[in-house]
């Protein structure tokens, strides 16, 4: 597949990657500085930024399928650059942590799949996107709820309050939307390689 270079220079894509070179700043600010609140903003802000660029796109018409592949690689980059650092500090528990990552491991290796078979990718759902939104509050509350500001208490609790239905709704996606559909894609494919 070719790329054209308008499909790659679009706002929405130029959104996508400030947050992904946001992460060496995320990192910085967590193990140079040990400013764990600064480092629990910027996670949030990168997170929010996750629905501008998609706003963008639909809004201007500038959904590209190179955006469709860049999206979420930054936001497993954001996810797999986070939750390491949130279990450095102790600000995450290893039960959740690996939660999250099998899931996003699965999915990984779902896409993987279809890729090689050469089978059409799965489009992100609601439920799916609705889950790694969530996570991408709660991750930053656990973090700022280790922190030096007044309110960490309260982020602790609210950490979990995003946290839990964001799993379940990952989970959702993923075992009764993703999966399926990639078997039944996989299952059109198989025809076509004999």
């Amino acid at each position: 597949m070719i790329i054209s270079r308008e499909e790659i220079l679009t706002w929405p894509n130029a959104i996508t990657f400030v947050r992904l070179l946001c992460i060496p700043l995320f990192l910085w600010l967590v193990f140079a500085r040990d400013n764990y609140a600064a480092a629990a903003w910027l996670l949030a802000a990168l997170g929010s930024s996750d629905w501008v660029d998609g706003y963008v796109a639909r809004r201007f018409d500038q959904m590209t399928e190179f955006g469709r592949l860049f999206d979420p690689a930054v936001d497993r980059a954001m996810f797999l650059t986070a939750i390491p650092a949130l279990l450095w500090v102790n600000a995450l528990s290893w039960l959740l942590a690996a939660i999250i990552l099998v899931r996003e491991v699965w999915v990984s290796a779902v896409a993987i799949r279809l890729d090689r078979l050469g089978a059409e990718r799965l489009d992100v759902t609601f439920e799916g996107k609705t889950g790694a939104f969530m996570l991408m509050f709660a991750l930053p509350m656990f973090l700022g709820a280790v922190s030096t500001l007044s309110y960490a208490g309260l982020l602790g609790w609210l950490a979990w309050v995003f946290a839990i239905p964001g799993v379940v709704f990952g989970f959702y996606s993923l075992l009764w939307q993703y999966v399926p559909e990639a078997r039944r894609r996989i299952a059109a494919q198989s025809p076509q390689r004999e």
